[in-house]
């Protein structure tokens, strides 16, 4: 384990609380050390560290500053498990990532997706997806056989609705292609049934899909409505 001194090589990319909170997961044996960059987003920032025994883990780490906090507060405030947070932009962050890790307990009891591994404050630990690199965003890894990957992607949908949750922010980004399954990321945003907005991201949802797959088929407005309408039916 790299001693705080040796973590201060971070200094310049993270502000000292993160740099604090990952000396602190890894003196618990999370991982060892941040390995390589997989994305650099608005929001957040996505690592690959390397644990003990030689497995990757990923760590994604929100910024602090940077973030869109009042966003994150307009889907907290929306969501039934969060009514009730106070608008202030740690706390709001910091109730983001506790989100993220309880959505993916959920949608992993359901479908294929990265297991939660630990969080704390802004830092989220997360199973690597992929052989020796990462599994590619669907959008820049074309499925050989586009109508079964479809198919595929609105089984996990249908089956994550029954379990309990909408993805709310499913698209050709946060879909990986690994090995001609698709297993969605980024659940930060998801929302239980329950949810006033459900329903309407589940359409948004949908249609996010349905516009991309129709670069390689024809999806009409009527069958993409007949998708929702089946996926809403069958929980009934």
């Amino acid at each position: 384990m790299k001693s705080k001194e040796e973590w201060k090589v971070y200094g310049n990319v993270f502000s000292k609380h993160s740099l604090d909170i990952l000396f602190h997961m890894s003196s618990q044996g999370y991982f060892e050390e941040l390995e390589s960059t997989i994305s650099v987003g608005k929001e957040a920032n996505i690592f690959t560290a390397v644990h003990k025994q030689d497995k990757r883990i990923i760590v994604k780490i929100y910024r602090l500053e940077n973030c869109n906090f009042n966003k994150m507060y307009d889907y907290l405030s929306g969501d039934p498990r969060y009514v009730g947070t106070k608008k202030r932009q740690r706390l709001i962050i910091f109730s983001w990532v506790q989100r993220e890790y309880k959505n993916l307990l959920i949608a992993r009891k359901v479908i294929k997706v990265p297991k939660p591994i630990a969080f704390k404050d802004n830092i989220i630990l997360m199973e690597f997806i992929g052989h020796n690199s990462a599994a590619p965003e669907l959008k820049d890894c074309k499925p050989k056989d586009p109508k079964k990957f479809f198919e595929k992607i609105l089984k996990n949908i249908k089956k994550l609705f029954e379990g309990g949750l909408v993805h709310a922010d499913l698209s050709a980004f946060n879909i990986l292609n690994h090995d001609e399954e698709p297993i969605f990321i980024d659940f930060s945003q998801s929302v239980p049934i329950e949810a006033e907005s459900a329903r309407e991201f589940l359409t948004r949802d949908i249609h996010n899909i349905c516009t991309y797959f129709r670069k390689f088929f024809a999806i009409s407005e009527e069958e993409e409505k007949a998708i929702v309408a089946n996926i809403i039916e069958r929980k009934k």
